[in-house]
């Protein structure tokens, strides 16, 4: 039977699944585990959010537990392209002490079902039909995919928010990739512009529009413009997009495999949100949603499932000064104990003042397991030697609480490694400090946590 054939039931399951996720108690609660900057979950407001877990769980979770049903302006999702890709990401490290380490590639992501199509189809289906239900009436929602499956998704969009809310099919076109002797090179992606209701928000944006030849028409009430390359006109933005994606040697860039350009984002915030709407992205990958709308002023929600996605949002927000809250998925166990931190902390009168000083080092981390590296076994010799001889050099960030209250961890400090390392050595001074939380996330993306009591 072919896949067009299938998709009443794909939709009529699909619809099945949702209905028992909606009538269901949640089970999978989502806590808190961190609070960045200045977000307080004391004070009755929305604060950003970062989450890793099951993006099903967390739109039930923001449904049920944080009263969002009808209250998010935009959603923009980048989900898998069903590529049937392994994606990875590569690992550069340096050590003084071990020379010539080479370039290794861990695992990302899968984009790869065992069902094919169907399978992918009904994954994305169910989580569509709860983003309907986290849409306000005035919001609008944003699909990025590509070829692959693009053209299925569409009809599934028609079905959930109806065909007369499609507003926009949207080309990305970029320069990057696609190139074969087999076919004409492909160089762009698709984005899926839908709205839930006839009275969503938009405000056209414009651009240049070069004059034929570049010369100036001289048309009665028409103004025109000059620059470098000749005449041209302002006309609201089309809806084919040239834009470059995150060079080798881009600021924003973070080495994550399937990373979107804050420029892309930007557009559709400035075209479908004002300063203050909530933006949600449930595949969160590097943070790139999260990232752009906390430099425009609107509120935000990032979710995704993998360690090393939420490693690369956590350094990138952290870094970009963002105050946020951390939600982590739990199921009766505490993810914080896979790896061992050594860290010497110390409390000395100041010589000046009548204060403490507080000082933090960071000595070593290992991880507990080799088990809990995601590389492929011919790195494995490479990486038991860096931990060994420099197992600081898998430390991604840290961050140190000085007051830390058993429950939830409140940094203080922060630190992320960048081309030149990372900072190993906190200190402060103060008149009190209760016990000191130090948090650890590995450039694999696992977390560990420990409690060092001040001995005063």
């Amino acid at each position: 039977m072919s896949l067009i054939m299938q998709l009443p039931k794909i939709m009529e399951e699909s619809r099945k699944a949702y209905e028992q996720i909606i009538d269901t108690v949640d089970q999978h609660a989502f806590a808190i585990t961190e609070i960045i900057g200045k977000a307080d979950i004391g004070y009755k407001r929305f604060d950003n959010i970062v989450a890793r877990g099951d993006n099903l769980q967390f739109m039930k979770f923001l449904i049920d537990q944080k009263d969002l049903k009808g209250k998010i302006n935009l959603i923009y999702i980048d989900p898998p392209f069903f590529s049937k890709n392994n994606y990875r990401a590569e690992i550069k490290l340096k050590s003084n002490s071990i020379k010539k380490i080479p370039m290794i590639t861990q695992k990302a992501y899968y984009d790869a079902w065992e069902k094919g199509m169907q399978d992918y189809l009904k994954m994305l289906t169910i989580r569509l039909l709860l983003m309907k239900d986290l849409l306000s009436e005035n919001g609008s929602i944003w699909i990025h995919l590509d070829w692959h499956a693009v053209h299925y998704v569409k009809i599934i969009m028609d079905e959930i928010f109806g065909e007369e809310n499609f507003i926009n099919e949207i080309i990305w076109h970029y320069k990057s990739g696609g190139a074969s002797k087999r076919r004409f090179a492909r160089k762009h992606d698709t984005l899926l512009f839908y709205s839930k209701s006839k009275d969503y928000y938009f405000l056209p944006q414009k651009e240049k529009s070069y004059n034929r030849d570049f010369k100036p028409y001289r048309f009665k009430g028409v103004k025109e413009y000059r620059d470098e390359f000749g005449w041209y006109t302002m006309v609201n933005r089309k809806d084919v997009w040239m834009l470059d994606m995150v060079g080798r040697t881009s600021a924003e860039r973070t080495g994550y495999v399937t990373q979107k350009p804050e420029s892309l984002i930007r557009r559709i915030l400035e075209s479908c949100t004002v300063e203050g709407d909530i933006c949600a992205d449930f595949f969160g990958g590097s943070g790139t949603l999260a990232a752009t709308a906390n430099k425009m002023g609107r509120k935000w929600i990032s979710c995704d499932i993998g360690k090393l996605a939420t490693l690369f949002t956590h350094k990138r927000l952290v870094q970009e000064g963002a105050d946020y809250v951390f939600y982590e998925e739990r199921n009766g166990d505490k993810d914080q104990a896979s790896g061992k931190i050594d860290v010497d902390v110390s409390l000395n009168k100041s010589h000046i003042t009548d204060m403490d000083i507080l000082r933090v080092e960071l000595k070593g981390y290992r991880p507990e397991s080799l088990d809990d590296i995601p590389v492929e076994p011919k790195y494995l010799p490479v990486i038991e030697k860096i931990i060994e001889d420099d197992p600081l050099q898998f430390v991604a960030y840290w961050s140190v609480d000085y007051n830390y209250q058993g429950d939830i961890n409140r940094p203080d400090a922060c630190f992320c490694k960048d081309n030149k390392g990372i900072e190993t050595v906190y200190e402060t001074i103060g008149l009190e400090f209760g016990d000191v939380g130090i948090k650890v996330v590995d450039i694999f993306g696992n977390s560990s946590f420990t409690v060092v009591k001040i001995m005063k």
